[in-house]
């Protein structure tokens, strides 16, 4: 069974950090493409981060400079450092991958259904809230 959990959401104050992670199991990162969706409330699903299987890295313009992807095959985990947080990143944040590209960036889907839409593996999701 493929489980992707995620953790290391929480509440900060704007300015803050947080550290995301993504366990992985059921299947190995090696070859995987992974990334980072997040979704606020009323609003649709958008690809925060990806890192693709030959280490290509996006980001979202509004993340750039601010959040940066990893990911530790060995310990077979994805992580999203995020750094200056703004209230505007309040969301919650859900990580999903598996064989093929994640080419979506944004969509009026949900971040579950558009995960399915890409045929990708994803997380329960975990919240972040940034207070000003």
């Amino acid at each position: 069974e493929v489980q992707l959990v995620e953790s290391g959401g929480g509440s900060v104050q704007a300015g803050g950090s947080l550290r995301l992670s993504c366990t992985v199991s059921g299947f190995t990162l090696d070859g995987a493409n992974m990334g980072w969706y997040r979704q606020a409330p009323g609003i649709g699903c958008e690809l925060v981060s990806r890192i693709s299987n030959d280490g290509y890295i996006y980001y979202q313009d509004s993340v750039k400079g601010r959040f940066t992807i990893s990911r530790s095959n060995a310990e077979n985990t994805v992580y999203l450092q995020m750094n200056s947080l703004k209230p505007e990143d309040t969301a919650v944040y859900y990580c999903a991958g598996g064989r093929r590209p994640l080419r979506v960036t944004s969509t009026t889907m949900n971040c579950r259904s558009l995960a399915t839409y890409e045929s990708a593996y994803c997380g329960q999701g975990t919240q972040v809230t940034v207070s000003s």
